[in-house]
């Protein structure tokens, strides 16, 4: 007879655990969400004691969710490696139940009617869907001085390894349910860096696919050439899995399984970081590939410059215009049908929308046309110049991957100054320009703050990139330790 796992081992399991443990009748789903929407109320909800605020509404059906999902594997089916697992989605992303609002007021009343294509993949799969993560609000482009992690709706999300530090952005809630382990698994957004740097500064793992690689349907857009959810979770083996069921693509795991020997990795010697510990954890990082069997060869990328970060801007604030008004006048339910009607709540909400930070790029964005308008076509072109003729081609020519630092340690959350990254490589802007994939995962902690290790690689290399993190990983031992929980969760330190 199998012993019954208590709570914190249910909450402090990865989804390959827990998959185990459902699978030899050691826990049930209904135990597995039970335990985890006990900690959400204990931790992350507005007025506890920790206030993490990365959750910003649970599912009003995740308990019956899991008795279905139990129910099922008692009649001897089961839909996937991850039946029965609790999984929580941004709240960019429709699902039924769930608010669907991306943070801001003037979606958060109006009912989502149909999940996702994404979603509708996880309950065929019976993942059990258990809440919404906070992000940025609108993904983070609503103003240049806008703070990681803050919304609206769900208020400033916290890092749980240091509550005065930034969750990054802008799948903020989702990184950051991860590491207080209030979820086994999570799906965030990226435009660009929006996946990878919450993984990185949360100690997760994350990937952004290709552009297209998973559905985009039902997803409050940015800039649909750049757009793409992805897997998030604490270990790469969580996220093969997950990515297979989001993209239909099978055989994920298996590549991952396999390691990195025989490899060829770039090493993007011009992306660095400015901060010498995370330099210090990228070259053991590199060694540890090394010993995995990779073979390293330095690789030039170009560096992002003004005129190119102008032009990526340009670019998203056109298909802004068009996307996501768009996406408005074709939601359901009563509530603004246009980014102009979103500008007008807004100022008829200030106190509420507006407390922090305005809304500069929603009025640049209507003043651009979309991209029938003039800059459009010229600054597409110029970036798309830039990613694949200077970075991502040519650093690609004879490798199968790149690697640079991701993001340096979190810094300080500021609802004044806005956003100040402390350390960043630039490693995200080429492949979300040319919407390739990219993942992070964690390489190591500076002054108890994780910093990620970045990957890239070709439309369709997704599974190459996981297996050179899933090898990363192994090597460093990271996962086995308790360097990646937070100080205030780590066994004997509470």
């Amino acid at each position: 007879m199998t012993t019954p796992l208590d709570p914190a081992q249910l909450t402090d399991a990865t989804a390959t655990q827990l998959a185990s443990a459902l699978a030899g009748g050691e826990t049930t789903s209904v135990d597995v969400v039970t335990a985890l929407l006990d900690r959400i109320a204990s931790i992350d909800a507005p007025g506890t004691a920790i206030e993490l605020r990365s959750v910003l509404a649970v599912a009003p059906d995740a308990l019956d969710a899991a008795r279905r999902a139990d129910a099922e594997r008692a009649s001897g089916t089961v839909r996937s490696a991850l039946h029965g697992v609790p999984i929580m989605v941004k709240d960019n992303i429709e699902a039924v139940g769930l608010p669907g609002s991306a943070g801001a007021t003037s979606l958060a009343g109006r009912a989502v009617v149909a999940d996702a294509p994404l979603v509708a993949r996880l309950r065929e799969a019976g993942v059990v869907v258990i809440a919404a993560t906070n992000l940025s609000q609108w993904a983070n482009m609503r103003s240049p001085l806008s703070t990681s992690g803050w919304s609206a709706v769900g208020g400033l999300t916290v890092n749980p390894f240091r509550l005065d530090r930034s969750a990054g952005g802008s799948s903020s809630g989702s990184g950051a349910a991860l590491a207080a382990r209030l979820t086994p698994l999570a799906v965030g957004t990226e435009t660009d860096g929006s996946i990878t740097c919450p993984a990185s500064v949360n100690g997760v793992v994350g990937i952004k696919p290709a552009v297209g690689t998973v559905p985009g349907q039902g997803i409050v857009p940015i800039a649909r050439s750049q757009d793409s959810a992805g897997p998030m979770g604490r270990t790469v083996a969580d996220v093969a899995l997950l990515y297979e069921i989001l993209t239909a693509v099978p055989g994920v795991a298996e590549r991952v399984a396999a390691g990195a020997a025989g490899l060829r990795v770039g090493v993007a010697t011009s992306l660095v970081s400015s901060n010498p510990p995370t330099t210090a954890h990228f070259e053991a990082a590199l060694r540890a590939l090394e010993r995995a069997g990779a073979s390293l060869h330095d690789v030039a990328v170009a560096s992002t410059t003004e005129e190119t970060g102008n032009d990526e801007v340009a670019v998203m604030l056109a298909e802004l215009y068009d996307d996501l008004g768009g996406y408005l006048s074709q939601r359901p339910g009563e509530g603004p049908r246009s980014i102009e009607d979103v500008i007008a709540h807004e100022n008829a909400n200030a106190a509420v929308e507006l407390a922090h930070f305005g809304h500069e790029y929603f009025d640049q964005a209507v003043a651009t046309g979309g991209r029938a308008g003039p800059a459009y076509g010229p600054a597409r072109e110029r970036n798309l110049a830039w990613a694949l003729g200077q970075c991502l081609e040519p650093a690609l020519a004879g490798v199968d991957v790149y690697v640079a630092p991701c993001f340096g340690p979190s810094w300080r959350s500021d609802l004044t100054l806005g956003q100040t990254y402390s350390d960043f490589s630039g490693v995200t802007h080429a492949p979300a320009i040319a919407g390739w994939p990219i993942a992070s995962v964690p390489m190591g902690v500076v002054d108890d703050l994780p910093v990620g290790f970045a990957i890239v690689g070709r439309p369709g290399s997704e599974a190459t990139i996981l297996a050179v993190a899933g090898a990363l990983e192994a090597g460093l031992g990271l996962a086995r330790s308790d360097a990646l929980v937070p100080r205030y969760l780590a066994p004997g330190r509470a």
